[in-house]
């Protein structure tokens, strides 16, 4: 009898298991994704990987495209120069964002992958980033007064005075036919208060470096390929709006590698609760035999 019990029972923690797999991403709002192999430097002139849809899809958006804006490059660590004072070890939101990041984001073409990543490491954050010239907050303890009227999902991400609502916010780039997905991580270029161009109608006040109004990051360049000083359109977009492609795959900031670990923390939840009901049932019901172990 308790062989039977004992084949039962596992039978059914399979199935369970099984169904609250199937359950769990059922529930979920973001599909799991599974990072592409990594391209190593010695396969860095490969054709990359191909991504479809590779244009926004078709769907309701509450934020219209800024377009024909100059866009620059930067980059995690960049030193400062003569045209760009403002060092890049740090952002307007992270003081250690090097340090968190990986490493130096190398945008030497020669020293990044196919995949569109530095060579060197693999990034502990979304190698696909921008900034935009404004800032939400001034310090960790104050917020913008105007930041409540001009952000439109304001009033669902404020926690508290001086931590930022923008940080990690998702945009659509579009460069010819091809559309690029990353998020806003620091400020800039020249620029922090420009709200009535990033949240309004107005044109970027900036009349540097051609009037740039976003600077994109050399995973974002590569996959547009477009180069420094170019024009693109730019939105917002929400989480339902972004397609399978690279921008989802790396990054302890990057919403869908989020959710796939929430997943697999709630799945694990689950399947120990599972192995406790197993054992507290054999407990009750299983053999003399069962007990002396």
């Amino acid at each position: 009898m308790v062989k039977v019990r004992q084949q039962k029972w596992s039978f059914l923690c399979v199935a369970c298991a099984c169904a609250l797999v199937t359950g769990a991403r059922a529930q979920t709002s973001l599909p799991a994704v599974t990072p592409p192999v990594l391209a190593t430097q010695a396969t860095a002139g490969a054709v990359p990987r191909v991504f479809a849809p590779t244009m926004p899809r078709i769907t309701y958006s509450r934020y219209p495209w800024k377009t024909e804006i100059v866009a620059t490059v930067f980059w995690v660590g960049e030193e400062p120069t003569e045209n760009n004072p403002t060092p890049n070890n740090k952002s307007s939101w992270d003081t250690q964002w090097q340090q968190n990041f990986g490493g130096y984001d190398d945008p030497d073409p020669t020293k990044r992958t196919s995949n569109y990543l530095p060579a060197a490491f693999v990034p502990r954050q979304n190698p696909f980033y921008i900034a935009l010239p404004y800032n939400d907050v001034l310090d960790y303890n104050t917020t913008k007064p105007e930041a409540k009227t001009k952000i439109p999902w304001f009033a669902q991400r404020f926690t508290k005075q001086g931590r930022s609502v923008l940080k990690s916010q998702w945009l659509a780039i579009r460069y010819g036919n091809r559309v690029c997905y990353a998020q806003w991580e620091d400020c800039g270029p020249f620029n922090t208060e420009d709200v009535d161009y990033v949240f309004g109608p107005n044109r970027p006040k900036n009349d540097k470096n051609n009037g740039a109004g976003i600077d994109i990051s050399p995973a974002v360049r590569d996959y547009l390929g477009i180069k420094s000083g170019g024009k693109v359109d730019w939105r917002f977009v929400d989480l339902n709006e972004i397609p399978d492609g690279p921008w989802r795959y790396y990054g302890d900031n990057n919403h869908f590698i989020r959710a796939k670990a929430n997943e697999k923390n709630v799945l694990a939840a689950r399947l120990e609760e599972l192995r406790r009901m197993r054992d507290e049932y054999f407990k009750q019901n299983g053999s003399s035999e069962y007990r002396r172990r």
